[in-house]
């Protein structure tokens, strides 16, 4: 079947709305030119006016009698005198204009004497990265014009560097990322150290544009984001990355701050988050500020190899079904955590063949929060026992089916000791605190836009969600409120946000006001996971 050719107005339409805009433009820019003057002279005559009347007003009532007189006989001598009105007329248009100029100060037009010494010693520099012998009117050259190779620029008031738009030749390599990484490497030493710059290449236009990144808020505390069932708020970045804000309390007041979420559930593309760091990087806070935004609407099991119970505030409470310090725990919450995603797989199986909906126990979220599962890696090869990660395989291939969630946060001292399945299957990544670029392309797959943190606070990294852009992050700050260094409106904020404890270690629910002291130890069971030990006498005197 032949193709119809497209109407004439509209295979023509697009030019000519550009033609007509660029029309209007230039009128409208002709017409600013040639009314300057009258523009400049109406607005010398209204302050003229305004001179005159705020005189009138000033001056006493009894000497405006032998004012008005003066200006009457002033007014009479120009008109009597010969040529006296068009001199009149003259001597007003003219000290109209006088009064009507602009009397700002006047910007310079280009850049002054040390910041042109920047961007020519900027351009030297990047000479032997964007010259070629072969080409015969180089845009890059030792003594060469700079102007040309900065389009565009921007100062702050020490004269440093803001915004830089450079102009390159196209047969530079902009597509490897090693002669890209060299080239920013230059940008962020001659620009200045320090600060965090954001690189945008385009590779179709061959340009590059600099620009400096505003610091990440580090004051954000632990509190409830408005996001919606399978949301979790990983962190903060800028606002030039995501589309969307979150309206976040900062003390009495509230600011819109742009969110790095990650969505979970069976509809996810990356149901699984692998956190990677330094320690005291925040990966535990991280771990802490998901089982928060979690218990609102699934349960949690917490696997911590550290043995620094740095949960210990989660023991106990409402819809937090395990909190695991031990191997023997270990083990047992995530043989559990197994045996439960393979009855759900089968519930759900049998009801669909059925023609059912899903059963709702099916349907609540299970999130499994592993902290440093390559501690227990070492304990289970000395005591000849199964490794706690090889009981991971069947949540993490069929998590997402069974409305499972697994976090695993590690160290980088042990990124050999994590098994496959878990790198292959948490596609949702996060490097928190310092990190080389061989670790950030390691764990993230690709490396980061922006040049590093001169000063790394706790919580701030990079995130990655699948195969999206990396995205600078700052972790909410959420501390282990049982901390002695902990301030106390951290604490606070993390204790509104906890659930209540109705739910102590045997398993029996009791009221708040009669919760014991301490809790013994819970046996195994193939159907019921395994809850912790009693918590420390904190946690007690916490309690009515």
């Amino acid at each position: 079947m032949a193709r119809r050719p497209l109407p004439r107005i509209l295979s023509t339409g697009s030019a000519q709305i550009a033609r007509s805009r660029e029309l209007a433009r230039t009128a409208a820019d002709s017409a600013t030119d040639v009314l300057h003057p009258l523009i400049t002279m109406t607005r010398g005559l209204r302050r003229l006016a305004s001179a005159g009347r705020r005189k009138w007003v000033e001056a006493p009532k009894d000497r405006r009698g032998p004012l008005l007189f003066l200006v009457a006989s002033v007014v009479l001598v120009v008109a009597l005198v010969p040529y006296g009105p068009l001199l009149a007329v003259i001597s007003l248009m003219a000290a109209a204009a006088w009064q009507g100029r602009d009397r700002g100060p006047s910007k310079p037009e280009g850049p002054d004497e040390s910041q042109t010494q920047r961007l020519q010693s900027l351009y030297e520099a990047l000479v032997p990265y964007f010259w070629a012998a072969e080409d015969p009117a180089p845009l890059y050259a030792h003594g060469g014009e700079w102007e040309k190779a900065f389009p565009a620029y921007d100062f702050d008031g020490t004269g440093r560097i803001t915004h830089l738009q450079i102009r390159y030749p196209a047969y530079f390599a902009d597509g490897d990322a090693e002669a890209r990484a060299r080239v920013e490497q230059l940008l962020h030493a001659k620009s200045g150290r320090g600060r965090e710059y954001h690189f945008t290449w385009d590779e179709e236009g061959n340009q590059l544009t600099v620009a400096v990144l505003a610091p990440l808020p580090t004051d954000i505390a632990a509190q409830r984001f408005v996001t919606a069932p399978g949301e979790t708020v990983l962190g903060f970045t800028d606002p030039t990355q995501v589309q969307r804000t979150l309206p976040l309390g900062f003390g009495d007041g509230q600011r819109d701050v742009p969110p790095v979420v990650w969505r979970t559930g069976i509809r996810s593309t990356e149901p699984h988050l692998l956190v990677m760091g330094q320690p005291g990087s925040g990966t535990s806070t991280l771990l802490r500020s998901i089982a928060l935004q979690a218990l609102q609407y699934g349960d949690v099991v917490i696997v911590e190899g550290s043995g620094t119970d740095e949960y210990a505030c989660l023991t106990g409470r409402d819809r937090v079904l395990a909190v695991e310090c031990g191997l023997a725990g270990a083990l047992a919450s995530l043989e559990w955590a197994a045996t439960e995603t393979e009855r759900r797989l089968i519930e759900t199986n049998r009801a669909r063949q059925a023609g059912r909906s899903s059963p709702e126990d099916t349907k609540r979220p299970l999130w499994i929060l592993l902290d440093r599962p390559s501690a227990f890696t070492h304990l289970a090869a000395a005591d000849g026992r199964k490794d706690p990660q090889s009981l991971l395989q069947v949540p993490l291939r069929h998590g997402r089916a069974a409305n499972v969630t697994v976090v695993v946060a590690d160290q980088f001292d042990s990124a050999e000791a994590l098994s496959d399945p878990v790198r292959q299957h948490t596609r949702a990544r996060v490097v928190l605190g310092p990190a080389t670029p061989d670790q950030l392309e390691t764990v993230l797959g690709a490396l980061p836009h922006t040049t590093p943190a001169a000063q790394v606070p706790p919580g701030r990294g990079y995130a990655r969600l699948g195969t999206g852009p990396v995205h600078r992050l700052q972790v909410p700050a959420t501390p282990d409120p049982y901390d002695e260094a902990t301030s106390e409106a951290d604490r606070q904020a993390v204790l509104a946000l906890l659930p209540a404890r109705t739910t102590p270690a045997d398993g029996e629910t009791v009221p708040a006001e009669a919760e014991p002291e301490a809790e013994p130890e819970a046996a195994p069971s193939e159907a019921v996971p395994v809850l912790s030990k009693a918590e420390p006498e904190a946690v007690a005197a916490e309690a009515p």
